[in-house]
């Protein structure tokens, strides 16, 4: 069976790599940057284990290694060699030569992923599945994005060892960014857990007039654009909103559709997402890779879309949420 962990191990593997490559060039800050980051896919099974036996170092050192690498990106040592004018002509040649079809790798991962999503449930050899039941959609992708990678070298004519060599290149040119989606995805839990949502219910009662259902919605919809603008993804503010306002005052309160709240509300955290540098890897990592000469310039042309969907969201909700 192809478990989730063998993913992490690769990841693991090629985050020592691009490690590697940099220690040769002398690049020491991206290099312990990497290899830090290797330590949670590789080792991350180990410390599960070791908590459920009560021994705390293992966390606390993983912990640790958290909070070097965010030491390591705050004192500005995570950038990447600028490319050579021959680097760069050879790419552009490469990308002429190959055209379009250069596209089809990268469209066949999200293709392949939900093909083998829904054929994994039914791919198995002597009753043993062949793709992780319990993580079925991070193997799918895993496994699609290997099968991408060999379409690439196919329609690429490189070397396989050239991907590897590409791969660290682009990684570094993301650099710390590439750290914010992991960290970001944890911030929900951590916030629900802490009791952040009753504060925010607590809060609300104090400030806005909660028998007023146009209010209550109001802060609802603006708080999960100023959360996902603070956080940086809608599904960690998303938690704290529904726990703080959505559900004690919109739904038992007011009599709201949950399902209506919870769809449209998720929609109008997104327009956060369209206003913040924290959404790294929609608003940062594009800007990067597409080499733009100004690094928010993703996000003021997106100011205009935001603003007028977060206006048609919260009129929608008005209108339908309360039926």
């Amino acid at each position: 069976m192809l478990r989730v962990e063998y993913l992490y191990w690769l990841v693991g593997a090629f985050l020592i790599a691009a490690a590697w490559f940099n220690v040769r060039e002398r690049h020491y800050s991206m290099a312990a940057f990497w290899l830090i980051l290797s330590g949670p896919f590789v080792f991350g099974d180990l410390v599960l284990a070791a908590v459920q036996r009560n021994e705390a170092l293992p966390a606390q050192l993983m912990g640790g290694g958290v909070v070097a690498l965010g030491l390591l990106a705050a004192r500005g040592g995570l950038r990447s060699k600028a490319d050579t004018p021959a680097e760069r002509e050879q790419r552009e040649h490469s990308a002429a030569r190959i055209g379009n079809r250069l596209f089809a790798p990268a469209l066949a991962i999200p293709l392949l992923t939900l093909a083998l999503f829904f054929a994994g449930r039914h791919l198995s050899v002597n009753g043993t599945p062949l793709l992780d039941p319990k993580a079925l959609t991070l193997t799918s992708l895993g496994l699609a994005s290997l099968l991408a990678l060999v379409a690439a070298v196919r329609v690429t004519r490189a070397r396989p060892l050239h991907s590897i060599v590409e791969g660290r290149r682009l990684l570094d040119s993301l650099g710390w960014a590439v750290l914010l989606p992991m960290i970001l995805a944890t911030l929900g839990g951590v916030f629900a857990a802490t009791g952040v949502g009753e504060t925010i219910a607590a809060l609300a009662s104090a400030v806005i007039p909660v028998d007023s259902r146009m209010a209550c919605l109001l802060a609802f919809a603006l708080g999960m654009v100023v959360f996902t603008v603070i956080m940086g993804n809608a599904f960690a503010a998303f938690p704290v909103m529904m726990a703080g306002i959505g559900l004690p005052l919109l739904v038992l309160r007011h009599g709201a559709d949950p399902a209506i709240l919870g769809a449209i509300g998720m929609l109008t955290g997104y327009c956060g997402t369209l206003l913040t540098p924290m959404a790294a890897n929609f608003n940062i990592v594009p800007a990067v890779l597409l080499e733009l000469p100004d690094q928010y310039g993703v996000i003021r042309s997106q100011v205009p879309t935001a603003l007028a969907l977060m206006v048609v969201n919260v009129a929608l909700m008005a209108l339908l949420v309360f039926r």
